[in-house]
């Protein structure tokens, strides 16, 4: 970063806004008034401030509302309305949850939450019994209606109906704070999906590094939707997790350059956070083919797309050879899970151009 360059800035997840929201219209129920702007306490005790975008009460309650604000993160949220509805309830009735416009439903198990409930995640609900429990004490009983206009539209750019959550988006958050291009989001998407599988009890997995492996993985073994896992450049984030939560079988599925990436160790698989040592690809080469012209060749060359498709050309097919070492680098980090692993390679076209054998890291060990 440059001497004149800013620091990225945060913003706040859907729960901290749906929190402040519902925190103002309680306020208002209680006591007459709108507090605006309205202060809250995240996760970690810092108090925060939120203005709100718009208030008022309604027949049997009040409401209020937030404009999400996630700093410089390209979050699909940003700008969207968040609102919550607020209404008192009878005595011993605790703080119910509603989801209104725009906030789905789960539909199936593994998420934090059961199916039939609103998908407004455990920390923001608990953001939003202390806030409230803030203005009227323990004894708080109250229904909390929260709604995105749009959410739906929204949704439709997410994960969400592969996890089993329909009609609109999830209220999130874990910290209360959006951290720019920290990929908390995104991460955690995977996790979940992994956690519905594992409830699903599906057999087989195949986590992709993008849409047409994607595709081409599950035609090439006939998954299921629910067993596909929109990795991304997350395959670090894929194995650890499988380490601590194992499935019986897990393919890693990805184009050539990414998936060299990870036969060269690199678990983050983005192109601005690891790179693909061309050197380490010419000595595969020479290894394949005792071809010492072709590969100083490749050892000059800008992209490993180009590489491989140089030793194409030449007769030298590496596909197998850099799915075999890429499962051994997932097999490390698997450790001794017994999650059976192999990974699959495919060209742009979606032709699969590479295939390791099938192994756990602990009959690998045993073959050792």
């Amino acid at each position: 970063m440059n001497a004149e360059a800013t620091p990225l800035r945060r913003g706040w997840t859907t729960g901290s806004c749906a929190t402040a929201a519902a925190k103002a219209a309680w306020m208002a129920l209680e006591h007459g008034i709108f507090s605006d702007p309205i202060r809250i306490s995240l996760p970690s005790g810092q108090q925060v401030d939120f203005v709100l975008a718009g208030h008022g009460f309604n027949h049997d309650g009040a409401w209020a509302s937030v404009i999400k604000d996630a700093g410089d993160d390209p979050d699909v949220t940003h700008g969207a309305l968040i609102r919550a509805d607020i209404r008192k309830l009878g005595a011993e009735q605790g703080i119910v949850f509603k989801a209104g416009e725009g906030v789905g439903h789960i539909t199936r198990p593994g998420l934090p939450l059961p199916p039939g409930e609103p998908a407004i995640n455990p920390v923001p609900r608990n953001m939003m019994r202390t806030a409230l429990q803030e203005v009227s004490g323990s004894n708080t009983n109250a229904e909390i209606t929260i709604s995105v206009p749009g959410g739906i539209g929204l949704a439709e750019k997410t994960l969400n109906s592969r996890l089993g959550i329909v009609g609109g988006l999830s209220i999130l958050g874990t910290t209360g704070i959006v951290i720019p291009f920290s990929c908390s989001a995104w991460i955690d998407s995977i996790h979940r999906g992994i956690d519905v599988a594992r409830a699903l009890g599906l057999p087989h997995l195949a986590a992709s590094t993008g849409n047409v492996s994607e595709t081409a993985i599950q035609k090439f073994y006939g998954l299921p939707e629910t067993a596909l896992i929109e990795m991304g450049d997350f395959a670090g984030g894929v194995l650890k997790y499988v380490r601590k939560h194992p499935v019986p079988r897990l393919t890693i599925a990805g184009g050539i350059a990414k998936m060299t990436k990870l036969a060269q160790g690199r678990l983050d698989l983005h192109s601005g956070r690891s790179r693909a040592d061309m050197a380490e690809f010419a000595t595969l080469t020479r290894t394949v083919s005792a071809n010492a012209t072709l590969a100083d060749d490749i050892a000059q060359t800008q992209t490993i797309a180009e590489a491989f498709l140089k030793a194409r050309v030449a007769g030298v097919e590496l596909g197998n050879h850099i799915a075999c070492q890429a499962l051994n680098v997932a097999l490390d980090v698997l450790d001794d899970s017994a999650t059976i692993v192999d990974v699959v390679l495919f060209d742009r076209m979606g032709v699969c151009v590479g295939r390791s054998e099938l192994l756990s890291a602990h009959e690998r060990k045993r073959l050792r």
